[in-house]
Parts: structure tokens; sequence; C-alpha cells
């Protein structure tokens, strides 16, 4: 972690009370940012918006502050990657999952909810080796105008993908292992999976 400022963020969803696993985190980020003069950082996670609740982010800034933790950036604090709400970074999503598509890294998936209910129960009925979106949309080059959809993270089905983890190191699995995950939800709004990475 040498040479460059450490930034670490504290990301709550706004749909509950602060609880026990949110302030250990919060308070091990903030430790951890502060021990090697780095920033700590919040940012609100409001992208699953049927659950959110409108005071729940007051509720996480009385915790810290009950804490005694203070924050750099987002809950109120202006900084130079603000906004530091999700909600109000749709734009920033939307061009990445535009720029994946142009580039076939990711699909639009037009499979209804009751096709994947199916899929799944069949895969449970027949003991699947691999359960999850069987990529029924993959190779599909239409667009179909007036009908919902998400978008997909195209993952190559052959070959190995390997990343440098900073607690399990060197880390391989293969790609027929992971799903096409969703990026864009049916609302427009992201997945974790985008969001996190994007921010």
């Amino acid at each position: 972690m040498t040479g460059s400022k450490v930034r670490v963020r504290y990301a709550p969803s706004p749909t509950g009370e602060p609880h026990l696993g949110n302030l250990r985190t919060a308070l091990f980020d903030w430790l951890f940012a502060r021990s090697l003069g780095g920033a700590f950082i919040v940012r609100e996670e409001d992208t699953d918006q049927a659950r959110k609740i409108d005071e729940a982010m007051d509720l996480q800034r009385l915790s810290l502050n009950w804490l005694g933790l203070d924050w750099d950036e987002g809950l109120g604090k202006d900084g130079k990657y603000g906004p530091y709400v999700q909600s109000r970074r749709l734009d920033y999503y939307q061009k990445t999952a535009e720029i994946l598509l142009e580039n076939n890294k990711a699909y639009k998936c037009y499979c209804s909810s009751e096709r994947l209910k199916s899929l799944r129960e069949e895969q449970k009925k027949n003991k699947s080796s691999k359960l999850g979106y069987d990529g029924h949309c993959k190779n599909s080059n239409q667009d179909i105008v007036d009908k919902s959809y998400v978008i997909r993270f195209s993952m190559p089905l052959e070959g190995v993908s390997t990343i440098d983890d900073a607690i399990r190191g060197h880390v391989k699995f293969p790609n027929q292992d992971v799903d096409d995950f969703i990026l864009i939800k049916s609302d427009g709004f992201p997945t974790y999976h985008l969001a996190s990475v994007v921010d």
C-alpha cells in the first residue's frame, strides 16, 4: 500500500437501522484508514429503492458520531469523487454498461421472472452441477422494443480468470463456474456488482 493514499469506503444501505455488523465494518474501516493516514469515505448504497427508508442515513450519521468516527467524504461532506449517493450516480453506471454492451462484454436479457423461476426449479429437480442463469439471451442480437430487460455481464465460457487479492493472494477460477451476473436491473438501477466497481 505504499506510494498511494489509502481510501476506505463504508457503504451502508439505507434499508433499516444500523446494526452491529454495520458498526463493526465502519470501525474497522475507520481504524485502517486512520492508521495509514488515509481517507474514510461514507457512500450510500441506495440502489434497492423498494426497501429504502428515508431516515436510515440519519441514523447512520448518529451512530458514527456516537462512536466518535469522523469521515472525510460523503454523508454531507463533498469531495472530488462525489456524489456519494448511488442513486445520484446512475449516469456513470449507464455509461459503463453502454461501453460493455458496445464491446460485447455485456448483453440485454429479456427473460421473464417466470422463466428464471422455472429454470431454477428445473436445475434443483435435476440436481444440476451448475445453478444459475443459463445464458439464454447471451447470443441473441435482437433488441425488443417495449419489453423490460436487465443487462448481464457476458462471462467467457472457456478459460480461467485470475485476480491478485490483497488477502488471498493469486486466485484462479474457471470462467464456466461464474454466472452471467446482472449489472443493471430492469428499473435502470445498477446491482452491487457494477456500482461497487465503478465507484
